[in-house]
C-alpha cells in the first residue's frame, strides 16, 4: 500500500534528477575546500540568497547554532522568540555550545516587531548581560509568513543599535514564495540567514549558512570544531544544487494543495482550522476527547497516511513534494470517514 505522509515536509524522497546527480558528482575533500560540487553550492547558494559568502552545513540546527557562536562572545544574550525553533527545538544548544543566555519574548500571534523588541535590548548596565544578537524566523513556525516592511522595521532598529540579525530561514523560500519576492528581499534584512535543503526541497540532507565572507569562515571553522567537516560531501552537495536552483520553484504547488487540504478540511464536521494556511502548513483543531485524538493517527495509518499526533488538541498537516491533490483529498476523506465512527 502506498503511503502518503503528512507529518512533515522533511520526508520527501528525492527526485530522479537528484539521484542521477548524486550518482555522477565530481567530489574531493571538503575539509581541504576541494570538492568542486561543494564549492558549486555554496556559489550558488550565496549567489541566490545575495550574500558574500554561503557554507553547506549537515542541518539548520547547525546552521543556526554556528550563527550563535559567530555573533556572539558566552555570557551575552540573543533575543529571540518564545516559539522560535532555536529556543525550542535545538536541545539548549545556545547555552551549550555558544554558552549565550535567550531572552525569549511574546509577540502577538508570533508575529516580531521592532518596538518589542527594541525594549527587551539590554541597557548598558553591569548587572546585565549585552544584547549582541537578534534571531528571527521567516516562515514562522506556525506557518505566518513576515512580510518584507516588517524585517525592514526591525532590520533598521538593530543597525541603529549595531546589533547584526540571524534569520532563521528553514522556510525561506517557502516565505518568498508567499510574498510573491525575489528571496533577497527577505535576506537583505538580516547579517545571516540559514535555509534548509531538506525541508520541502527534496535534498537528502544539509542546509545553508550565508552571509559576509568574514563571518562565513568563521562558521567554517566551528563547524569543524562540531563534527560537521565532511570529506566526499559533494554528492549530497549535487542534490542540493537541484533543490535550491530547481526545486524552490515548484513550492506554489505545495501553497494550492495546502489552500486546498484547508478548504476540505473545514467542511468536515468537528473540525475548526486555526487560520487560512499562507504556506504548506495547515493547522486544525478537532472537537473530540483527547483518548479518541490520540488514537487517529494509527486509524489514519491503516488508510495509508502517516499523520503526527495532535499537540493540545491541535493537528499540524504539511504538504510536499510527496503530495499530490488528490492526495489531500483523499486524506481529508479518509479523516472524516474515521471523525464520523
Amino acid at each position: 500500500m502506498k503511503i502518503i505522509d503528512l507529518r512533515s515536509d522533511t520526508v520527501t524522497q528525492q527526485t530522479q534528477a537528484m539521484r542521477d546527480a548524486m550518482l555522477v558528482a565530481e567530489v574531493g575533500d571538503d575539509v581541504y575546500r576541494d570538492d568542486p560540487t561543494v564549492n558549486e553550492l555554496e556559489r550558488l547558494a550565496a549567489k541566490i540568497l545575495g550574500k558574500e559568502a554561503a557554507l553547506f552545513v549537515t542541518s539548520g540546527t547547525m546552521g543556526n547554532q554556528l550563527a550563535l557562536m559567530c555573533h556572539t562572545h558566552r555570557g551575552d544574550e540573543v533575543i529571540v522568540s518564545a516559539d522560535c525553533h532555536i529556543f525550542e527545538h535545538e536541545v539548549g544548544g545556545a547555552a551549550v555550545l555558544a554558552g549565550v543566555n535567550l531572552r525569549p519574548l511574546h509577540f502577538e500571534d508570533s508575529m516580531p516587531d521592532a518596538e518589542t523588541i527594541e525594549k527587551a535590548i539590554r541597557p548598558d548596565d553591569i548587572h546585565e548581560p549585552e544584547t549582541t544578537l537578534i534571531c528571527l524566523e521567516n516562515a514562522l513556525a506556525n506557518g505566518r509568513v513576515v512580510p518584507v516592511s516588517v524585517m525592514e522595521d526591525i532590520y533598521r532598529m538593530a543597525k541603529k543599535y549595531k546589533i547584526p540579525v540571524h534569520v532563521d530561514g528553514a522556510r525561506l523560500f517557502n516565505a518568498a514564495t508567499a510574498l510573491n519576492v525575489d528571496v533577497k528581499e527577505l535576506t537583505k534584512c538580516c547579517d545571516t540567514v540559514m535555509c534548509c535543503l531538506a525541508k520541502g526541497l527534496c535534498a537528502p540532507v544539509g542546509s545553508i549558512f550565508a552571509g559576509p565572507r568574514e563571518v562565513v569562515e568563521r562558521a567554517r571553522k566551528y563547524r569543524k570544531m562540531l563534527g560537521g567537516g565532511m570529506r566526499q560531501a559533494g554528492f549530497l552537495a549535487a542534490a542540493g544544487i537541484i533543490a535550491i536552483r530547481d526545486m524552490t520553484k515548484r513550492l506554489p504547488v505545495d501553497h494550492e494543495n495546502a489552500a486546498r487540504l484547508a478548504q476540505l478540511l473545514q467542511q468536515v464536521d468537528g473540525v475548526t482550522l486555526d487560520r487560512q494556511p499562507e504556506i504548506n502548513m495547515v493547522f486544525f483543531h478537532v472537537d473530540r476527547p483527547q483518548k479518541e485524538l490520540e488514537d487517529i493517527p494509527a486509524k489514519m495509518l491503516k488508510k495509508g497516511f502517516k499523520i503526527s499526533p495532535a499537540k493540545n488538541g491541535r493537528f499540524r498537516w504539511l504538504t510536499n513534494h510527496g503530495v499530490s491533490r488528490q492526495d489531500v483529498e483523499d486524506a481529508v476523506a479518509a479523516f472524516a470517514e474515521i471523525l464520523g465512527k
